[in-house]
């Protein structure tokens, strides 16, 4: 077995990478890897194999490729991947909130961390949103008002879904929305679960700005629900430059591009 090089990146650096690798291939060597990484083939292959019971990544014959455009991670395996680059993105868009601003708040691992960095930052502000865990942190805080729209839950979103919940949201107004998706085309963002897109389009509906969060990791990912055109879009918060074509489409629909520095 070959050894591991000095200066070899960790398992979440490996695993960051694998996922990026497959924004710009359908396809990945388990050999390419290991050579790229300094790592034997034997660490990637187990690297391969955790990101496939995640949902992450498909195992294939000597290496990886993406998943189905209908799949994704549950919400649990999604707040193992990208951490610190998630809590960057939450920060980053709890910064843009004004004391005493109306929230629409999707469910998500991103959305998460905006709720508990906006929770850190002890203003008042009104929050709705259909995700227990945005509920939890921002209910928590001192001056938020939390509205949680009814629905049948999802375990494993720990959100609520239905024509309950997106009836409930239409009847107010916000001044933002922040949604999550699974992933970002030049068309707009993608999503793998059809019952959460419509609760986005809900949203997306009643706020003038519409904040987009979403980490690096999902750019160029289509999946199988198209939620909005990239022109509804008012903002994108995330954690590194969108590659050029994107970042050439991002910017001919007016969106405004916020990359999150560390925290």
């Amino acid at each position: 077995m070959a050894r591991r090089q000095d200066g070899a990146p960790g398992k979440e650096a490996r695993h960051a990478a694998i996922l990026q690798a497959l924004n710009t291939d359908p396809t990945v060597r388990i050999s390419a890897l290991a050579a790229r990484f300094g790592v034997s083939g034997e660490t990637v292959r187990r690297d391969v194999e955790e990101l496939s019971a995640k949902g992450a990544v498909r195992r294939t014959y000597g290496g990886a490729s993406v998943t189905h455009a209908g799949v994704q991670p549950d919400l649990l395996a999604r707040e193992a991947m990208a951490g610190p680059e998630r809590a960057r993105i939450g920060a980053a868009a709890a910064a843009l909130v004004e004391p005493g601003a109306v929230l629409m708040v999707d469910a998500g691992s991103t959305t998460a961390r905006f709720a508990q960095a906006l929770a850190g930052r002890g203003i008042a502000a009104t929050v709705l949103t259909n995700s227990l865990p945005v509920a939890a942190a921002t209910g928590e805080a001192a001056g938020m008002r939390v509205l949680v729209a009814p629905g049948e839950f999802l375990a494993a979103e720990r959100a609520l879904y239905g024509h309950e919940t997106d009836a409930f949201l239409r009847r107010f107004s916000a001044d933002i929305a922040l949604i999550g998706a699974s992933g970002l085309v030049a068309e707009g963002p993608t999503d793998a679960e059809s019952r959460a897109a419509w609760v986005k389009r809900a949203m997306l509906e009643r706020a003038p700005r519409r904040v987009l969060l979403l980490d690096s990791g999902k750019f160029g990912r289509g999946y199988i629900e198209h939620v909005a055109d990239l022109s509804v879009l008012t903002d994108l918060v995330t954690d590194a430059p969108p590659p050029p074509p994107l970042a050439a489409a991002l910017a001919r629909a007016g969106v405004v591009v916020h990359v999150a520095k560390d925290v």
